[in-house]
């Protein structure tokens, strides 16, 4: 019976050593990158208009994720009878971009060189917020990568144009995405309650390619009928805001917003997507740790991330 390096070596149980994600191994030097993904961390939260503290996100996220990370050989799903993320799926972590307090030009611009650095290495860049405006650099990254279609997880459009001469924070990056002639079209899921987005934002949105649907919508139809909504054979790539679930299970945000997904709800979504399109990067935003004493928010974020990157590496064989 294999050991699976439980009974060699150390035992490096999650609470042991250094917080990488998932205890992968950390690279720093960014032009040495060889790995099927990359993680990371984009800790910004400049761009919030309420709470703060999501800067403190991909930090909370990365020590939930070593909940994961025990030295077994991948992932075994009873259900689908799979066996997840094994060895033969690198998983590097970046560490985080370098963030220049109240400079969100020069901040972005540090973001988008680590995603650009990941895409040059042919690893998929996996981007862990920080707030949603993290999401403009990482859209940027992609302007020599061809035809994408995003997939937004989220309470909120976050398509405002400007504001007060704001056009960076985390309200803005759907509609600075909708603005890239390579991004080709968004599915906008879980989108409700009262928004900072205007009515005439709804409806910019709907005008430049928009397919925006509400947490119940979504349940009416199903979630696989939502996800076949996506145009087929689509490049995507997927950008989860965490106050898209029901702050009943993820409260550690900034902006939370009640009647949101639940876990499996956005899992099958995400599995759906991996099997039937081409998933190009992630971002995963708005965990804002210091709101949820409980540590279950960034769990859930470590856990949804790591599924899902199971499922696309899975997809791929």
């Amino acid at each position: 019976m294999a050991d699976h390096g439980y009974n060699s070596g150390r035992l490096n149980l999650p609470f042991v050593g250094i917080a990488t994600f998932a205890k992968k191994p950390y690279v720093a030097d960014w032009n040495a990158l060889a790995a099927d993904v990359a993680i990371i961390g984009a800790p910004y939260d400049f761009g919030a208009q309420y709470r703060s503290g999501a800067r403190f996100g991909p930090r909370a996220v990365r020590e939930a994720s070593t909940l994961f990370s025990f030295g077994h050989a991948g992932a075994y799903d009873h259900e689908d009878d799979v066996t997840y993320l094994g060895s033969d799926v690198r998983i590097v972590d970046m560490g985080d971009a370098d963030i220049v307090h109240t400079d969100t030009m020069q901040s972005h611009a540090n973001i988008e060189y680590a995603v650009r650095k990941a895409l040059a290495a042919k690893a998929l860049p996996v981007t862990i917020g920080g707030d949603h405006s993290i999401n403009i650099p990482c859209i940027n990254a992609f302007d020599d990568q061809g035809d994408i279609h995003i997939l937004q997880i989220d309470a909120h459009l976050d398509f405002v144009d400007e504001r007060h001469g704001v056009r960076f924070g985390h309200g803005n990056p759907m509609r600075r995405a909708a603005e890239k002639e390579y991004v080709t079209g968004l599915s906008q899921f879980g989108i409700r309650n009262v928004s900072s987005t205007a009515k005439e934002g709804y409806e910019a949105a709907r005008t430049m390619g928009s397919d925006i649907l509400s947490v119940r919508q979504i349940r009416k139809m199903g979630v696989e009928a939502a996800a076949a909504r996506l145009p087929e054979k689509s490049r995507v790539y997927v950008t989860i805001d965490i106050d898209g679930f029901c702050p009943s299970i993820a409260p550690g945000t900034g902006t939370p917003s009640h009647g949101g997904f639940l876990y499996y709800e956005v899992l099958e979504i995400l599995q759906h997507v991996a099997q039937n399109h081409e998933v190009v990067g992630i971002d995963l935003v708005e965990v804002a740790p210091d709101y949820d004493h409980t540590g279950g928010t960034a769990i859930l974020a470590a856990q949804l991330l790591l599924n899902f990157l199971g499922f696309i590496f899975h997809a791929r064989a």
